[in-house]
């Protein structure tokens, strides 16, 4: 039988030990934690009481910024009124309008929404669903499903799969089969200190046509790609060369699913980076800013053909063998509603064209500083590239993300790249403490 855990003892136990932490190194977070309270607008306030300026959105993900009313007391409401219902056989009114009011900010076409509870089951079942499809209409034989490297789609079998980042697969086996990956469009030696989209690279995507050629475009199912690479650290599709991966997909009959966990919801400027670049994927995955991260959510946004051909080709009964037991939760629903409602009451979508161009120059003004060897933007996305210490690669940029912390600045470092991503509400003179810092803590490191 469990013991009764006094107060007292309750303390003793909260050493730290017991919350196994994700992508954490937790040896030395526990020994030096820096810990987060509370969090409005575009602070957060850590267990020290200082306020931390938050230049990441969270995890790229609290777009509208934090502690936002609109969106707090619609959940506040919801938990009142419906804890939760099942969506197996049954439903409740939030999920279809929440589904409705995303679909109407999504590309032509892809109208269609199945929800999940974060980017990597968003990731998963955008696989499945395409998998399902070419099944569906009699291409069975179409499984294979492609990627790239240095692609980051979550942590899911299928997505860590066709995602290309070494570490986080190099654990966990084999993974699955039939996976390939494109080559990716990193290329410091033409596109250093590019501005937007850089112009050379749109060659790298006839990678795909090579392992068509290796494999046969009747075993491809889908090519998965994020639209700007976030995780692995900022990098900006060069000017092309999505419109050429679509060409190539359309000339095999292959699906193409875009991760947008991190592109949607005005990241880019517009709802979709698919709108902004003006090219419209057959699949588009998000989550993160979807709900202002104020409730976990996922969702996948299917094209029409798609999810028909899924359906009306099914014998009678249950089409896709697929789900969740939280797939639009009620509260995640309500979340939803209400962020979709704050985005466009407030124009935020719009305001990452807005400060673009003054986003792009303070980004760029770091060129020249310490350490520095790239720095490229789009929308309200930033990345610095670090060179690396010799012989301890990864261990500069990590130290300036806790100097960062301790000067009061939220950023991500991801290998040797600081990425930026505040929220959408930010204005000229939060962009200045965000570079101005950078600026001031990278000649203060080896």
């Amino acid at each position: 039988m469990g013991q009764t855990i006094t107060g007292a003892t309750m303390a003793e136990r909260n050493d730290l030990s017991a919350f196994w932490m994700p992508f954490t190194d937790n040896r030395g977070f526990k020994a030096h934690p820096r810990m987060f309270v509370s969090a409005k607008g575009m602070h957060y306030t850590s267990a020290t009481g200082h306020q931390v300026l938050d230049a990441t959105g969270g995890l790229w993900c609290v777009n509208a910024g934090h502690g936002r009313e609109k969106i707090v007391e619609a959940i506040r409401a919801s938990a009142g009124e419906l804890d939760f219902a099942p969506t197996f056989q049954l439903a409740h009114p939030l999920a279809f309008e929440a589904a409705s009011k995303l679909s109407m900010i999504m590309p032509e076409g892809l109208d269609r929404i199945f929800f999940a509870n974060s980017g990597s089951e968003a990731v998963d079942s955008a696989l499945k669903i395409a998998l399902a499809y070419q099944r569906a209409r009699g291409q069975g034989s179409r499984t294979r499903l492609i990627g790239r490297e240095r692609g980051y789609h979550g942590v899911g079998f299928g997505g860590i799969s066709v995602g290309g980042i070494v570490n986080n697969r190099r654990q966990f086996g084999t993974l699955l089969n039939g996976v390939d990956h494109m080559r990716h469009t990193h290329d410091l030696a033409r596109n250093a200190f590019s501005r937007g989209l850089p112009e050379h690279g749109a060659e790298l995507a006839d990678d795909l046509e090579r392992i068509v050629a290796l494999h046969g475009a009747d075993t491809i199912a889908a090519v998965i790609v994020e639209p700007v690479a976030g995780s692995t650290g900022v990098l900006v599709p060069p000017v092309g060369y999505l419109q050429r991966l679509r060409d190539i997909c359309d000339r095999h009959d292959i699906l193409l699913i875009f991760d947008e966990v991190i592109t949607a919801f005005g990241r880019v400027g517009k709802a979709t980076a698919a709108e902004r670049f003006g090219v419209t994927p057959d699949i588009i995955t998000m989550a993160k800013g979807l709900t202002n991260a104020a409730v976990p959510m996922g969702a996948v946004a299917v094209r029409r053909e798609v999810h028909d051909t899924v359906v009306d080709n099914a014998p009678a009964g249950i089409e896709l063998f697929h789900g969740y037991t939280y797939s639009a939760h009620p509260l995640a629903s309500t979340a939803a509603i209400a962020t979709l409602d704050l985005y466009r009451e407030e124009g935020l979508f719009e305001r990452a064209i807005v400060l673009e161009e003054y986003w792009a120059d303070a980004i760029h003004s770091l060129k020249g500083a310490p350490h520095v060897i790239d720095c490229r933007n789009i929308g309200l996305i930033g990345g610095i590239e670090l060179e690396p210490r010799p012989g301890a690669p990864t261990k500069r940029a990590m130290e300036i993300f806790h100097r960062a912390f301790d000067e009061g600045l939220l950023i991500r470092v991801t290998g040797d790249i600081i990425a930026l991503s505040p929220p959408l509400i930010l204005d000229k003179s939060h962009i200045d403490e965000i570079v101005g810092k950078l600026a001031k803590l990278l000649p203060a490191i080896d």
